[in-house]
């Protein structure tokens, strides 16, 4: 009897962060699939990066937030070599790997450098809260959500601590609103947080801890976290069969049903989309979801014109302020402290990621 999985679609997924995970885990039954995650350094785990400034200042908290992709994806392939090219039928790594595919989905996020293996990545965790433990005085340059949400974590682990966010906007967290972001300007200095905005800081020129900012003002800090965005993971695309489907922005263009543009077998999905919304976790599982039932249906009908479609999701925004607190934004209407930590704060989604991958929740 001839082996039924020959008859399986191949289903290359470039990326192995939020989005590019979980479609990878719910096509691994219907489809042979092969995981190639992007990073530079050739990752070979999953992490949760909304738990990443948790697990700076707890260690401990990244036991459950950081597992190999072999752990949810038991019958796909995964390959630890950054995709440096993608042609009509193949993706190609860096390593020389030619991976065929009947689908391809392009899920590579942001850029980012850093640990290639679990071990690894808990080092630099302990490492960085060593350095957060051992520093009195400590420096955060940008005022994003990751950089506020770690000046929070350092703020209610470590009340002791002199805080500093310097911040090159006009207000922190600006996709919030000025309401919203008002009301977390108070709670930082309520904890004793300095913030410094429309300026920047270099941190190559800064002499014995001591920090100059763009507008000539000195920070004494005994360490520093860059917390600035990190740019688009498409530079690897812009030589391959899909440099016409990048915006100006580097982003990767999609139709209704999250194929590429031009493309009825290439998916995008994630941060890497030109869809016009705020890039966060949630929504790149949306993406999932939505990319995983369109496969599906045509992996069944190549010609089947009833897919799915993703509506842009509705402004909805929650910034973990530490482990008991956050600041939710909807619309026009904003709301600080307990009650939308009861949300997100405690567990961070820790446990509903790992379900949905089909992990134990501890």
């Amino acid at each position: 009897m001839a082996d039924s999985g020959a008859e399986k679609k191949r289903v290359v997924v470039i990326g192995g962060g939020v989005a590019g995970s979980l479609i990878a885990r719910s096509l691994q039954d219907e489809a042979n699939v092969t995981l190639v995650d992007i990073k530079m350094n050739r990752k070979e785990f999953f992490e949760m990066p909304w738990a990443a400034l948790r697990s700076m200042c707890d260690p401990s908290f990244a036991k459950r937030a950081v597992f190999s992709h072999s752990e949810y994806l038991p019958r796909g392939k995964v390959v630890t070599s950054a995709a440096t090219d993608i042609t009509e039928t193949e993706v190609v790594t860096a390593k020389g790997d030619r991976v065929a595919y009947d689908f391809a989905v392009i899920a590579t996020g942001h850029s980012e450098t850093g640990a290639f293996t679990k071990d690894e990545k808990f080092t630099q965790y302990q490492a960085d809260h060593e350095t957060i433990k051992s520093a009195k005085s400590i420096l955060v340059i940008g005022g994003g959500q990751t950089g506020v949400e770690l000046a929070a974590e350092i703020a209610v682990d470590y009340p002791d601590k002199k805080v500093t966010i310097v911040h090159r906007g006009s207000m922190l967290l600006e996709f919030i609103g000025e309401t919203a972001s008002n009301k977390v300007v108070h709670w930082l200095k309520q904890r004793k947080v300095d913030i410094i905005l429309g300026q920047s800081v270099d941190v190559n020129n800064a002499k014995d801890g001591v920090y100059k900012t763009s507008g000539g003002q000195t920070i004494d800090a005994e360490c520093h976290f860059i917390c600035t965005g990190k740019p688009i993971g498409s530079g690897w695309l812009k030589e391959t069969v899909l440099k016409d489907c990048l915006d100006i922005h580097g982003r990767l263009m999609v139709d209704s049903n999250l194929k590429v543009k031009g493309r009825n077998n290439v998916f995008g999905i994630g941060d890497i989309t030109d869809i016009p919304e705020l890039k966060l976790g949630y929504l790149a599982q949306r993406h999932a979801g939505i990319a995983t039932k369109n496969i599906k249906l045509l992996m069944k009908n190549a010609n089947d014109n009833n897919l799915n479609v993703y509506k842009p999701a509705l402004p909805l925004s929650l910034i973990a302020l530490g482990k008991r607190e956050a600041v939710a934004q909807f619309y026009c209407i904003s709301c600080i402290g307990r009650l939308p930590g009861m949300i997100k704060s405690g567990d961070l989604y820790v446990g509903r990621t790992r379900k949905q991958l089909g992990l134990l929740s501890e």
